[in-house]
C-alpha cells in the first residue's frame, strides 16, 4: 500500500494522472464514483477525486477524514464548484489551527 496513489474521476479528467503513472479509475456518475472510491480506498493511501464528484460524496469524505488513511484530495477538473478549495481550507485549519494558503 505504501506509495500508491489513485485518481477517481471522469475519463477525460484522469488522463493526465494516468500519464504520470497514477492508477486511474474512470467513473461516469455519482453512484459509480461512490462505489469506486470505497473500493479504491482499501488499497491506496492517497486518492485524488475529481471535484465534481467530491461535493456529492461529502458524507463519505467526512468518514475518510476521521482516519489517517486514505487521504482523499478533491482536485479541480474544469468543472469547479469551489468545494475542493473549501475542503482543503477546512482541513488545513483543523490540522494547523490557521489558514496558511487562502487567507480569506
Amino acid at each position: 500500500m505504501q506509495g500508491k496513489m489513485a485518481v477517481v474521476g471522469s475519463a477525460e479528467t484522469i488522463t493526465v494522472f494516468k500519464a504520470a503513472g497514477v492508477d486511474a479509475f474512470p467513473v461516469s456518475d455519482e453512484k459509480s464514483a461512490r462505489e469506486t472510491l470505497r473500493r479504491v480506498a482499501r488499497d491506496y493511501p492517497v486518492v485524488f477525486l475529481s471535484e465534481e464528484y467530491a461535493e456529492p460524496l461529502h458524507d463519505l469524505l467526512k468518514r475518510f477524514d476521521e482516519e489517517a488513511y486514505p487521504v482523499v484530495l478533491p482536485i479541480p477538473t474544469g468543472r469547479e464548484t469551489g468545494y475542493g478549495e473549501a475542503f482543503l481550507k477546512a482541513s488545513m485549519e483543523r490540522a494547523l489551527g490557521v489558514d496558511i494558503l487562502f487567507q480569506k
